[in-house]
């Protein structure tokens, strides 16, 4: 029998929400219904302001931050539930994973803290919602991410060839599923977000549309190189990663003065598949197919430069696979939610580096 569920998301890039609509059977996924909901403009800004300076502001600025972006996802569920004509009360679970502003699982006292209240979410639209999937694997020592890799096990998973997913959002992610064996995953460091911070402040794009940006401009070979000697990149799973080291102030320190705008463009999109594509050759050197989803697979000059970094590869969307790469993440968390509520774990510690299985989230009901 299989369950309606949805699925919530927003990313490091922190331009709106996915939200997904989906038919979940024991082994099978349909999607019935999608919708993008960009978040308000002033939203947006507090939230990248958040990152910044999270520590910096007074508490209840951050409890008004979290009803508020709760309230976001909230009618983001109203519009795509109405928008598919279905009927609330056929909805399993909400998977939300609400929006990150800081993860930190490799500090003394690690945590990963995202917004969106679930209980705004779940009383507003009348559906039981999982939130803060994070936290229990942290807590179980594992880095509480990537939390994609089991549902792309559980989807994508082939017997007869060596695959690997990568995500490409804000920071981007390699999931590994050998023909036998553990799969296993990591952060492989930024995906869009440096490339889409340099465009808004060298132009008056929102990200680089196709590319175009960066394919104006030359690669660097020495900034290049001074951006991979960052000592993540050589670091050995489990590991993640995020915004709180990825950032442009990261990338000023690499001494950038003097140089094309353009130029530093072209050599971010080409740290971008580098990085993917050398995580792929050391932990999976015998990948037959690699799978891309995620806003990256739309920057045609990135997708360019990781299939001539993969040369051999073949390189594909998750759509030759059955499911459209701008959906896979969002799909993940209503996947997950439905894991949580049947009382079944959704960490891999082979991914996380936990010492078990976990059952993740909190559950909120309406």
């Amino acid at each position: 029998m299989a369950d309606t569920c949805i699925g919530l998301m927003s990313g490091t890039s922190m331009d709106g929400i996915d939200a997904v609509l989906v038919n979940i059977g024991h082994t099978s996924l349909r999607v019935l219904e999608t919708l993008s909901f960009k978040y308000p403009e002033q939203l947006q800004q507090r939230l990248r302001a958040a990152v910044s300076t999270p520590l910096d502001r007074e508490i209840d600025n951050l409890e008004a931050l979290h009803r508020e972006t709760g309230e976001c996802f909230r009618d983001a569920v109203i519009a795509l539930v109405r928008q598919a004509d279905f009927d609330p009360s056929g909805v399993t679970v909400i998977g939300s994973h609400g929006q990150t502003l800081r993860h930190e699982p490799d500090i003394a006292e690690p945590y990963s803290l995202q917004v969106g209240d679930p209980s705004v979410i779940a009383t507003g639209a009348g559906i039981p919602v999982v939130a803060d999937f994070r936290s229990a694997d942290i807590e179980a020592g594992g880095q509480g991410a990537p939390l994609v890799p089991p549902f792309h096990r559980w989807l994508f998973h082939n017997d007869a060839a060596s695959e690997v997913v990568v995500n490409i959002g804000g920071i981007a992610n390699v999931t590994i599923l050998p023909t036998s064996g553990h799969a296993t995953g990591f952060d492989t460091g930024p995906g869009n977000t440096l490339m889409d911070g340099w465009t808004r402040e060298n132009s008056n794009a929102r990200f680089d549309a196709g590319g175009e940006f960066a394919a104006s401009g030359k690669v660097d070979r020495p900034l290049l190189q001074r951006l991979l000697s960052d000592p993540y990149f050589s670091r050995r799973p489990p590991k993640s990663t995020g915004l709180e080291h990825f950032n442009l102030g990261w990338l000023r320190g690499a001494n950038i003065d003097g140089l094309a705008a353009a130029d530093v463009q072209a050599t971010l999109c080409e740290l971008t598949a580098t990085s993917i594509a050398d995580a792929i050759r050391s932990a999976a050197p015998d990948t037959d197919t690699v799978f891309v989803c995620g806003g990256g697979v739309h920057n045609a000059e990135l997708m360019r430069r990781l299939e001539a970094r993969l040369a051999g590869t073949d390189v594909l969307t998750t759509d030759a696979v059955g499911l459209d790469p701008d959906w896979v993440e969002a799909a993940a968390f209503a996947w997950l939610a439905l894991r949580t509520i049947n009382g079944l774990p959704g960490n891999l510690p082979s991914v996380t580096g936990a010492s078990r299985p976990a059952v993740l989230g909190t559950i909120h009901q309406p």
